[in-house]
């Protein structure tokens, strides 16, 4: 059953001159496999690394999932695949992750301690931010329907709490809790695109957990759990979420059925050993930045002022901007530093080659 995206590997070389290849509005790396998941069994609470008790406010963990865990989905998509969501409004949307619902056509939900299924139907999807909606009939759900407040991820700093509720291995009403282990992190979107700004937190996440919240101190959504990097399998103390932001975004334009039309410049680079700018390893002929004079071992050191540090500072530097729009790069090139103006242009359905 398919629940959860994964990252294999051991430890990351640090200092390479060229990564793995990241992408601004293009990327070529494989696709992220899928986690399968065991059939559904009686809620449980996880172990996990960092396990605080409060979250430094007038509330414990255990107060924030009594008063929230009624707005968690558990989510039956096709016959086989499961994973996790939350109710997004009182009109019976529900947030999860495209993964979750990419190959199903037929989907069932239940709703925080609900035993019983209610169908629901998928109204939007749009898989370069890994963002998903299903909707339910509101007067079926037996309690009501208890959406879950939306927090603010560009707030967030490292050490921040975590808690994300979900259903790990088909254990509906997990609870587990960490902190913001690092922010600003790009992991791979299910069509190959990178999703910028993704939040990584040592809170316990499995396979299951896809689609469910990640919550701050306050019981608010800061993230919609997507990804581990594990070498075994299972949680490896390190996962991603898509940001809040993102979901702030991409969910009102998908949720009747839309499209989220993005910025594309049109380049695969890489990171430098010393952080001082993003290497171009390719560019997409006939693209934006192949117009605007971008070049194969330009070195991207600021976009429209803002100071690029590696490949994840471009990518989330164009995520921030609009089709149509100019932007300001500038590059190193033979020790030379120049400012190109690049058209952006409007970014397809899959990545072309660079």
């Amino acid at each position: 059953m398919r629940s959860l995206v994964m990252f294999f590997g051991g430890a990351v070389a640090m200092a390479l001159v060229v990564g793995a290849l990241a992408v601004a509005g293009v990327i070529d790396d494989d696709p992220a496999p899928i986690v399968q998941a065991s059939p559904p069994s009686p809620p449980a609470t996880q172990p996990n690394q960092s396990r605080p008790k409060s979250t430094g406010g007038s509330e414990s963990i255990s107060d924030i999932y009594k008063r929230v865990s009624s707005g968690v989905v558990f989510i039956q998509a096709g016959q086989s695949a499961t994973g996790s969501g939350f109710v997004y409004d009182d009109q019976g949307h529900i947030v999860t992750n495209d993964h979750v619902v990419e190959e199903a056509n037929s989907f069932s939900v239940r709703i925080g301690a609900d035993t019983k299924p209610i169908p629901a139907q998928l109204v939007g999807k749009d898989p370069s931010s890994d963002l998903a909606v299903l909707k339910v009939d509101p007067g079926a759900v037996k309690n009501g329907l208890k959406p879950i407040e939306l927090g603010d991820s560009k707030a967030l700093e490292p050490g921040d709490q975590t808690i994300a509720i979900g259903s790990p291995f088909g254990l509906e009403g997990t609870v587990t809790s960490g902190i913001v282990s690092s922010l600003g992190r790009t992991i791979t979107a299910p069509n190959d695109y990178p999703i910028a700004d993704a939040i990584q937190t040592d809170a316990a996440i499995n396979p299951g957990n896809s689609g469910g919240p990640l919550l701050d101190g306050n019981g608010r959504v800061i993230g919609v759990n997507s990804q581990i990097k594990s070498g075994s399998g299972s949680n490896s103390g390190v996962g991603f979420a898509v940001p809040v932001s993102s979901v702030k975004f991409v969910v009102p334009q998908i949720m009747n059925g839309g499209k989220v039309v993005r910025a594309y410049l049109g380049v695969r680079n890489g990171d430098t050993p010393d952080l001082s700018g993003a290497v171009v390893g390719g560019v997409v002929t006939g693209g934006p930045a192949d117009k605007a004079g971008l070049q194969t071992g330009d070195k991207i050191t600021s976009i429209d002022g803002r100071q690029i540090t590696s490949s994840d500072d471009v990518s989330s530097a164009v995520a921030a901007r609009k089709p149509g729009e100019q932007a300001k790069v500038t590059v190193e090139r033979a020790g030379n530093r120049r400012t190109l103006t690049v058209d952006l242009g409007t970014r397809p359905d899959t990545p072309a080659g660079g």
